[in-house]
């Protein structure tokens, strides 16, 4: 494990990721990103920064967790749940995630056909 900043669209969160998380969070661009790595334990989480607050905690920030029931948003790939990291001074959204999972791990997501 590695203590990485990871980016939401309001601050970033300091946690411990596994090199799993870390490769979900790289998207080619430089920084880390917290919505693709889904949710994060609290207990991993080690400090955040609040832009609307513009101020650093040491400690997790708080989360913020919708059960979606098993939606289903394409073929073979179901939205487990959705969640935020929230301020735990302002209420402000640090940033966002979801959980996704397969109805059928060995299957394929999604059932496009090229445009001939």
């Amino acid at each position: 494990m590695a203590q990485l900043m990871v980016h939401g669209s309001g601050g970033y969160i300091t946690a411990d990721l596994t090199e799993e998380q870390a490769k979900k969070a790289d998207l080619g661009v430089g920084k880390l990103f917290l919505a693709p790595i889904g949710r994060i334990e609290e207990e991993k989480m080690l400090k955040y920064f609040c832009k609307n607050c513009q101020s650093e905690f040491d400690r997790s920030p708080k989360i913020q967790i919708e059960e979606n029931n098993n939606e289903e948003v394409s073929d073979n790939l179901i939205l487990v749940e959705r969640g935020q990291y929230t301020c735990q001074k302002c209420n402000s959204i640090i940033g966002e995630y979801r959980v996704f999972q397969k109805k059928d791990e060995m299957g394929e997501v999604g059932k496009a056909k090229p445009v001939k």
